[in-house]
């Protein structure tokens, strides 16, 4: 395994990016989602800092800029830091030797000097930290999705659970809002009819969640964080104020590497490279999922790390430009055509074969949105076979749905065991049911269903 050079890691990781990306959304049977949109996200603030340290002339200050990339882009928590060791691993470098030392992840302080509550991994202390200052026993479910990664499932959950501890009721602010996020769930029980009443119970062998009188979730791992403004004076606030050191100014995290100043042709290759990975990322909207060609991005973005590379490591202002010129060519000579999937089927689920895979189920209840009320929806996202007129070797492809108002919302875990029997009644825009795998998901939509439009 290779070490010592930061260089040849950043733009590694940006190959093992796109080869990520293209392996979660190969078919989507198995569509992995979270990790598009995780893995496209990490170059958001890391392209351009990339950029310039491959196109730096002098070897010295061209490591050094890649090393400060590499420092900031680890810099954002544990989970990153251990996405970018086992991607520079698979690609063949060891990474950790060019890192400082991890530090552990603790509350940080908002503006107001606030101590804020920190991501918390599901275990029995977290949990017996959590309990006396919110009532779980009277929680109620804000939103529950359950969702495939790859082979595996995957589930997130809010819960709206009332305070127990005293806060300034002259101040009007959101009720708390504990958010939980599941990986490797092996059981999903839910009926929006139940929706009263939490217990969380992290073992040995796992995590289960009971929801309402017979919902339940079972994981094999899980984390959950509070978006609660007032968290700072619970009782396990005050023990991390006492503990958290003040701001030392805007921000305690370390710096983001400048962009600086590159080239024309560099800067626009760049551009076309982040504007792609923006649009990979914006499939965090499910109804935008079925409309982002990842795939033909994901060809035609092959390899960029390694060419970003070889352009920057020309020698000469006009060499490097015109490597650059050749790097956005060959990047546009692959794009192909993006045509969404047909929004002109008399009905986005109606009329379509009769059998689909689930990939994401999602229910919301009603809720205020700062003065804004929100209806309860429910939202779909099923893998549907080849069309009648399409070779049966032609890949599956991903539709999303929705509706408002479910009149009824049962999932079970048995509705992602694989392709089902999908049933649908009623009239599409009007009342309507969908029951996949023989009731393990029934959803009834008073208004009829609608199509995601992107």
């Amino acid at each position: 395994m290779s070490r010592g050079s930061a260089m040849p890691v950043l733009a590694a990781l940006l190959d093992r990016s796109v080869e990520q990306i293209a392996e979660a959304a190969a078919d989507v049977r198995f569509y992995d989602r979270e990790t598009i949109r995780a893995v496209s996200d990490v170059w958001d603030n890391n392209l351009f800092p990339l950029f310039r340290a491959a196109s730096t002339a002098h070897a010295h200050k061209r490591e050094r800029r890649a090393l400060a990339a590499l420092e900031w882009m680890a810099d954002f928590g544990e989970g990153r830091r251990r996405w970018m060791t086992e991607q520079a691993a698979i690609a063949g470098y060891e990474l950790e030797s060019l890192l400082p030392p991890a530090e552990p992840d603790t509350p940080g302080r908002d503006d107001w000097g606030h101590v804020m509550p920190p991501f918390c991994r599901l275990t029995r202390q977290t949990v017996d930290d959590l309990v006396p200052d919110y009532d779980l026993a009277t929680a109620t479910v804000r939103r529950l999705r359950v969702e495939r990664a790859g082979t595996r499932l995957t589930a997130f959950l809010q819960l709206l659970a009332p305070r127990r501890y005293a806060v300034d009721e002259s101040t009007p602010e959101r009720p708390p809002l504990l958010k939980v996020a599941l990986e490797g769930v092996t059981d999903a029980v839910f009926d929006l009819s139940d929706t009263r009443g939490a217990v969380l119970d992290p073992g040995v062998g796992g995590i289960e969640i009971s929801l309402g009188s017979g919902g339940r979730l079972r994981a094999a791992g899980g984390e959950y964080c509070l978006d609660d403004r007032s968290w700072h004076l619970s009782a396990a606030g005050r023990r991390a104020d006492a503990v958290t050191p003040p701001r030392t100014g805007p921000s305690d995290r370390r710096r983001q590497p400048s962009a600086g100043h590159l080239g024309a042709d560099a800067y626009a290759a760049a551009t076309l490279l982040h504007h792609a990975m923006l649009e990979l990322r914006s499939v965090r909207y499910t109804a935008r999922a079925d409309h982002v060609p990842v795939l033909g991005l994901c060809r035609a973005f092959s390899g960029a790390g390694e060419a970003i590379l070889a352009a920057g490591s020309r020698r000469g202002a006009h060499r490097r430009a015109a490597a650059f010129r050749d790097v956005i060519r060959t990047w546009t000579d692959r794009a192909v055509e993006r045509t969404p999937p047909s929004l002109t089927d008399s009905s986005p689920v109606f009329g379509t074969p009769s059998q689909a895979v689930l990939v994401s189920a999602a229910w919301t209840a009603a809720y205020d949105d700062y003065g804004t009320e929100r209806p309860a929806d429910a939202q779909l996202q099923l893998a549907l076979p080849p069309r009648p007129d399409e070779p049966l070797s032609a890949p599956w492809r991903l539709r999303t749905v929705s509706c408002t108002e479910p009149e009824a919302f049962r999932l079970h875990a048995d509705a992602f065991q694989g392709p089902g029997q999908l049933t649908p009644s009623g009239e599409p825009t009007a009342a309507c049911g969908l029951d996949l795998h023989h009731r393990a998901m029934f959803i009834a939509a008073r208004d009829g269903w609608r199509a995601s439009a992107g």
